[in-house]
C-alpha cells in the first residue's frame, strides 16, 4: 500500500475529470480501431512477486491470444521486486510492458528516467482508437508536467464515479470476528475500548485453544519496518479521523483518538490478550493461521483471505470469519473506509525498449476497451459464459467453480479478471455476479462506508529527495516505536515513547515533509476540482 505511514493516509483509487491533454485535434476527427493479428510474443513483467497466472495455461487467454494474435510471457520478480526493477533499469534493457504499484517510488524513476514511453504520443502515432477508449479523467490524473501521461491506471475510480457507486462499491479494509465464537459469547459490541477489551477476554477465556492450539485473540497484517497498515490506515479509517482540516493535512498519528485506541491495545498486551506471533508472522503464517481459524478476530483485508475463508466454510460454516462493527471514534461515527480511487491500484507503462510500441500499445487499447474487459472477465461466449434471461453470466458449472475453487478456475477458464492488470471495476459491474457467501457478508458490509481519499494519492516525495530522505527516516522511526507503544508497561511510558518518536520525528525534518505534501495535495485537489 502507500508509503506515507507517518500521516497514515489511505492510499486507494481515485480520478480526475480533466480532458486529455495536447490531443485536440483527436477529438474532431474521426478514428477507427485497427486490427492487426500478427503473431507476436510481448514480455509483460508484473511487479508482484505472488502472482503466479500464465498466459496460455486458460481458456480465456488462448481466446483472447487467438483473437488479437497476442501471446504474453509474464514475468514476475523472483525475490526483492525492487530490487528487479532497478537491476533492470541500470541494465537499460527492459520487458515491453510494466506493471507495478502506482505509489511505488520506481514508477517514479522509470518515468524521471525516461525507461518508458508517452502512452500518449504511441497512441497518436499508433493507435488513435486509444483516446476513444481511455477515460479523460484518469488520463488527466496521470499527465506528468512535461504535458505527456506514461502509465494507465487498473481498478481506478473518479470522484464522479465514486459518487456513483459509493453505495454498492465494496471496501477492502474490515473487522472480522470468527462467527461461532462471538455468537458464543454474547455477540458483544466491539466499537468502545471498554467493549473492545472485554470480548478478548472472554473469548480467549471460553476458548484458550482452537484444535489444539492457543487461540490468538487478534490478527493484524505483519509488523514492517515502517508500522503495521492495521493499526495505521485501517485503524484511523474506523475511528474516522481526517486526513486534512481546514485544507491542511492532519496529523493523524497525533490524534486522540486513534492514540486512547493504541493504548487500548497496550492494556491487552499487558492482559495477554495480544499474542507475541502477531509481532513476528508473516503473510505465509497469517494465511496458515486464518486457515487453522486460530484468530478471534482481525483488523484485515477481506479479498486477501477469501480463499481461507472458503476452506473455513467448506469445513464448518459457523467457523468462518464475518464483519461486525469493529472501532468507533467517541462519537460513534461511521468508519470511512478506503473505496476505489482515481490512482488505481497498479499503473501500467510500455518501456522504451519494447520490442514491437505498434502492437503493445494497440494491445493496451484493446484491453481497456470494453471489448477487451468484457473478455477479460467473461471470457469466450459459448466456453464460459452466455445469455440467461437476457444477461450474459457465466454458465452454470464455470460459475461454481469459480464460487467453490478459485485456483481451479484460474488454470481451467482464467476470466474473472485473473489478468487484472487493466481491470476497470466500474465497468465490471455489468457482468460481475452476485456475491456467495461466504465472502458476500464481508464484502456487503462495507458498502455505504467506503470515502474517496483520492487527493492524499501520489503526495509522497521520490526517495532519493531530501524530503524523500525524511520521509524514510520517519518511517523507519514510526516502525520502530510502534511496537514499543504496544509493549508499554503503563500509560505514563506509552506517553513519554510517543513524546520521544515526536521530538525524534521533527528532529529530522518533518516540517518540511509535510509543507511538501501540502503543496502536493493543493495540486491533486486543483486536478480534481476539489474545493
Amino acid at each position: 500500500m502507500g508509503k506515507s505511514r507517518i500521516l497514515s493516509i489511505a492510499l486507494t483509487l481515485v480520478i480526475g475529470t480533466s480532458l486529455f491533454a495536447g490531443c485536440g485535434s483527436i477529438k474532431t476527427t474521426e478514428v477507427k480501431k485497427v486490427i492487426d493479428k500478427a503473431p507476436i510474443t510481448l514480455d509483460w513483467y508484473i511487479n508482484f512477486n505472488w502472482f503466479a497466472g500464465k498466459w496460455g495455461e486458460d481458456l480465456t487467454s488462448q481466446y483472447v491470444t487467438k483473437k488479437t494474435g497476442v501471446n504474453l510471457n509474464i514475468q514476475v520478480p523472483s525475490c526483492d521486486a525492487s530490487q528487479k526493477l532497478n537491476t533492470m533499469m541500470a541494465s537499460g534493457k527492459l520487458p515491453d510492458i510494466i506493471t507495478l504499484s502506482w505509489d511505488e517510488d520506481e514508477t517514479k524513476k522509470l518515468i524521471e528516467g525516461g525507461f518508458v514511453e508517452p502512452l500518449d504520443k504511441l497512441a497518436k502515432d499508433y493507435d488513435p482508437y486509444f483516446f476513444k477508449v481511455a477515460d479523460a479523467g484518469k488520463v488527466s490524473w496521470y499527465t506528468q508536467p512535461d504535458g505527456h501521461f506514461y502509465g494507465y491506471p487498473n481498478a481506478s475510480s473518479s470522484p464522479k464515479d465514486f459518487a456513483k457507486y459509493k453505495d454498492v462499491k465494496p471496501s477492502n479494509q474490515t473487522f472480522l470476528v470468527r462467527k461461532d465464537i462471538y455468537e458464543a459469547i454474547g455477540k458483544p459490541s466491539m466499537r468502545t475500548p471498554e467493549g473492545f477489551l472485554k470480548a478478548l477476554k472472554m473469548a480467549k477465556e471460553k476458548y484458550p485453544s482452537v484444535n489444539g492450539q492457543p487461540l490468538i485473540p487478534l490478527g493484524l497484517n505483519e509488523f514492517t519496518n515502517s508500522g503495521n497498515a492495521s493499526l495505521e490506515e485501517y485503524l484511523q479509517n474506523f475511528l474516522a479521523i481526517p486526513c486534512e482540516k481546514d485544507g491542511k493535512l492532519y496529523d493523524r498519528t497525533s490524534d486522540p483518538e486513534y492514540l486512547k485506541w493504541l493504548k487500548t491495545f497496550r492494556v491487552e498486551n499487558s492482559e495477554g490478550l495480544l499474542s507475541k506471533d502477531i509481532f513476528i508472522d508473516k503473510r505465509p503464517q497469517i494465511e496458515e493461521e486464518i486457515t487453522q481459524g486460530r484468530y478471534f478476530a482481525m483488523l484485515y483485508q477481506r479479498s486477501d483471505m477469501a480463499a481461507q475463508e472458503k476452506a473455513l466454510y467448506n469445513k464448518d460454516k459457523n467457523s468462518v470469519y464475518v464483519a461486525v462493527d469493529g472501532p468507533a471514534n467517541t462519537k460513534g461515527d461511521a468508519p470511512k473506509l478506503a473505496g476505489d480511487g482515481i490512482s488505481g491500484w497498479t499503473v501500467t507503462m510500455i518501456s522504451k525498449t519494447c520490442k514491437d510500441k505498434a502492437r503493445a500499445i494497440k494491445f493496451l487499447t484493446y484491453l481497456i476497451s470494453e471489448e477487451g474487459q468484457k473478455d477479460l472477465y467473461l471470457g469466450q461466449k459459448g466456453v464460459t459464459y452466455d445469455s440467461f434471461d437476457g444477461k450474459e453470466k457465466f454458465k452454470p458449472e464455470v460459475l461454481t467453480m469459480l464460487n467453490v475453487d478459485r485456483s481451479a478456475f484460474d488454470k481451467k477458464y482464467g476470466a474473472s479478471v485473473k489478468f487484472w492488470m487493466m481491470m476497470d471495476t466500474n465497468m465490471m459491474l455489468k457482468w460481475a455476479p452476485k456475491s456467495v457467501e461466504p465472502t458476500k457478508q464481508m464484502e456487503d458490509w462495507t458498502k455505504g462506508k467506503t470515502f474517496n481519499y483520492s487527493q492524499f494519492d501520489n503526495i509522497d516525495p521520490q526517495d532519493d529527495s531530501i524530503e524523500g530522505v525524511i520521509l524514510t527516516k520517519i518511517s523507519y522511526l514510526w516502525g520502530t516505536t510502534l511496537p514499543k507503544l504496544l509493549m508499554a508497561k503503563s500509560d505514563s511510558e506509552f506517553d513519554t515513547i510517543f513524546s520521544d518518536f515526536i521530538t525524534k520525528r521533527s528532529n529530522v525534518g518533518f516540517d518540511r515533509l509535510v509543507l511538501f505534501q501540502q503543496k502536493n495535495l493543493d495540486e491533486n485537489e486543483r486536478k480534481l476540482d476539489i474545493k
